[in-house]
């Protein structure tokens, strides 16, 4: 997974009390997970056999983007990593794709044969499933509509803990309560004409990328 998942992980391993370890690439796909975090895993551990009492997973938002999307690449290497928390982790977590991912938008199909991925390895190993193809708006979302923001990663690691806790895992502290904010309505302002702005850039330059001869 990224860097911006592991971010979500950390907050939920530090809302359940529990230590942190993490691999974590920018711009990773399946594929790199196996290559390299996997192995990386065995390799650069103090303790390679060590057990863990729970293993999330966020990936995918980087594979149906890419133009050498493969479905049968994703669900096999998928499977593959899938295995290899199943089998040092206590319990495991998996999380789906948005929906509304990038701009521009990736083929609906390819997220849809994604999550549908997701979903299946989850189900095979019994683990908790936390589905996030609803998960949009400008404050969850940074302007490429695929990165989470600071508030983003906090409200994924909420649903992560709300599908967790049903399992037996204590909550000893949301996210949410870890964190001290101040909003005045200039600061609003200022964040909503950026956003604009960017979001107004990234338009033109996609838009200007599909007109290109």
């Amino acid at each position: 997974m990224g860097r911006g998942a592991a971010v979500v992980a950390l907050w939920t391993a530090r809302a359940l009390g529990l230590p942190y370890t993490s691999l974590a690439v920018d711009g990773a796909h399946v594929g790199d997970v196996v290559a390299h975090q996997l192995p990386a895993a065995r390799e650069w551990s103090a303790r390679p056999d060590a057990r863990y009492d729970l293993g999330a997973l966020h990936i995918g938002a980087n594979d149906v983007r890419a133009l050498d999307w493969d479905a049968d690449a994703f669900a096999r290497g998928l499977a593959t990593v899938v295995d290899h928390l199943a089998g040092r982790c206590d319990r495991v977590v998996v999380l789906t794709i948005p929906l509304d991912l990038g701009r521009p938008r990736p083929d609906p199909a390819r997220i849809a044969s994604a999550n549908a991925a997701i979903e299946r390895e989850a189900a095979r190993v019994e683990a908790t499933f936390v589905d996030l193809r609803g998960f949009r708006g400008r404050r969850v979302l940074m302007v490429d509509h695929v990165h989470p923001t600071a508030f983003g990663q906090i409200a994924i690691a909420e649903r992560a803990l709300d599908a967790l806790a049903p399992a037996g895992l204590q909550i000893l502290v949301r996210p949410r309560d870890l964190i001290a904010y101040e909003e005045t309505r200039t600061g609003r302002l200022r964040g909503d004409l950026t956003y604009a702005y960017r979001h107004a850039k990234l338009t033109a330059r996609n838009a200007l990328h599909h007109l290109a001869p």
